[in-house]
């Protein structure tokens, strides 16, 4: 049988016609110029490779969705028990009230900004204490489910049924059948390979699970952006847990080549649980058209209890750009240093300019990363990126034991910011994240002490690395930044 030239050559010149069309339709689209760049570019020369994946990751009808969560919120708020955004030092504006504040803390301005962006309220009267890898994290939010009276509040990115699901299940199942109510959430990509008898195990004990996707009419249904990357558990309203850590062993340093895994949660107690409650109650009002009916309690600040904290929801559906400008205000609030964990440095511009002009101001701007590589192409890209931030006096340490995938942000002597959010455009624009800011000495301290400890097991890399790097790596390295807009 000849083979069919001409056939061949019909083919490729349809492939190519509909990666021009698809590069239309994203410039059109794309919410930043950057990504419309990306797209369009590799649409155009490559279409072969970038047809499918634009399928499953391309713009595709987002405003739709992004108008339908806005409003969905917006009614929510009519519904739903929200918590009380006017109690004494958290004005609903965001302003702390003076006499509560010391006045060498974040300045209020910082305050108003973060409020504002957020919609919460910086609260006081709360206690935080971090919880470093999996063990400690797992072992404190067990405790607490095995402590539940009245509801368990369940959300992560990934679940696995592994060893570490397996207990998690066997737990949450213990606590529906002693009568305490469980919700649980997952998000439907990130757990894809969920089997469905973990879930129909878990209903079948009495708890309301679902699946979280943006999957609704205004979106197509091949969809794979905007997904929820919250990790969240709440226990009867009065203690939380918000952190980097999902369920699988691999969290708890069980899965070579990137043991020992490197992460940090942080335990939370106060008033300021509502707070992550409610951005719970925002996905799960989405998900399933129903308020989940779990109230918090009124806390009153115990002794000791001294901490003010602000949640920091963040979503693709938000009237700004939530993500990248808390990151930019946060960098710009430092007044000697600024310190983040992330294990991808792929930053947009204004994010990147923030932390060059902080280096030039004199601040200490320091970012860890791993050492190891979980995802190739996103490896490239950050590893570009802190080239480049080094040259602009930005100092970028690789962290050597494990894979490192904590987020955590310190600001000078007197706040840190962990939660769920990467130094990156998928957490800036394309995914749900929360981070928890907690402006106290104490803790600030507490976050420092714990990064000196990651510092040690670091090498810091200098522009000979780049330098030194063969042709065909720094080839790779600039092919991968140009899809940095949707990495």
């Amino acid at each position: 049988m000849r083979f069919d030239w001409s056939t061949l050559g019909t083919l490729l010149a349809i492939i190519h016609l509909l990666g021009v069309i698809a590069a239309g339709h994203a410039i059109l689209n794309t919410r930043t110029s950057q990504g419309a760049i990306a797209w369009a570019v590799s649409l155009a020369t490559m279409p072969y490779l970038t047809l499918i994946p634009y399928l499953f990751l391309g713009r595709s009808k987002f405003e739709g969705y992004a108008d339908a969560r806005r409003l969905r919120n917006e009614t929510l708020r009519t519904r739903a028990h929200v918590p009380d955004w006017s109690q004494p030092g958290s004005a609903a504006d965001g302003l702390v009230n003076t006499g509560d504040w010391p006045a060498d803390e974040l300045s209020t301005r910082v305050i108003r900004t973060f409020s504002h962006l957020g919609g919460m309220p910086l609260v006081p009267g709360n206690t935080v204490r971090t919880l470093v890898n999996g063990e400690a994290t797992f072992s404190a939010i067990f405790d607490a489910i095995e402590e539940a009276r009245h509801y368990v509040i369940v959300q992560f990115f990934i679940v696995r049924a592994d060893a570490l699901g397996d207990m998690l299940k066997e737990i949450l199942l213990a606590c529906a059948a002693r009568g305490v109510r469980v919700l649980f959430l997952y998000d439907s990509i990130g757990s894809f390979d969920l089997p469905a008898s973990y879930v129909n195990d878990l209903r079948a004990g009495g708890i309301e699970v679902h699946p979280f996707s943006t999957k609704r009419r205004f979106v197509n249904r091949f969809q794979l952006n905007f997904r929820n990357h919250r990790k969240i558990v709440v226990v009867d309203g009065e203690r939380a847990f918000v952190g980097g850590h999902n369920v699988g062993v691999e969290y708890l340093g069980a899965k070579p080549p990137l043991s020992p895994w490197r992460d940090t949660h942080i335990e939370v107690r106060g008033p300021v649980v509502a707070n992550i409650q409610f951005a719970f109650t925002e996905d799960w009002y989405w998900v399933t058209q129903e308020l989940p009916g779990c109230v918090p309690p009124a806390l009153k600040p115990r002794d000791g209890d001294d901490m003010h904290c602000l949640v920091m929801p963040t979503g693709p559906a938000d009237r700004q750009e939530t993500c990248s400008l808390f990151f930019v205000e946060a960098i710009n609030a430092a007044k000697k240093r600024i310190w983040i964990t992330t294990p991808y440095l792929v930053p947009d511009e204004a994010v990147f300019s923030a932390l060059r002009l902080a280096a030039l101001r004199g601040v200490d701007v320091r970012i860890m990363i791993p050492s190891r590589r979980d995802h190739l192409v996103v490896f490239a890209a950050s590893t570009l990126y802190a080239f480049d931030a080094v040259r602009a006096g930005i100092r970028i340490f690789r962290y050597k034991p494990g894979f490192l995938h904590q987020k955590v942000v310190l600001i000078d002597d007197t706040a840190a910011a962990i939660g769920s959010a990467n130094l990156d455009n998928r957490s800036f624009r394309l995914n749900f994240e929360i981070m928890v800011l907690t402006v106290h000495r104490g803790f600030a301290s507490e976050v420092e002490a714990m990064l000196l400890r990651d510092f040690e097991d670091t090498f810091e890399i200098d522009r000979s690395e780049y330098r030194n790097a063969r042709a065909w790596r720094k080839i790779a390295m600039h092919v991968a930044r140009l899809f940095a807009p949707i990495l």
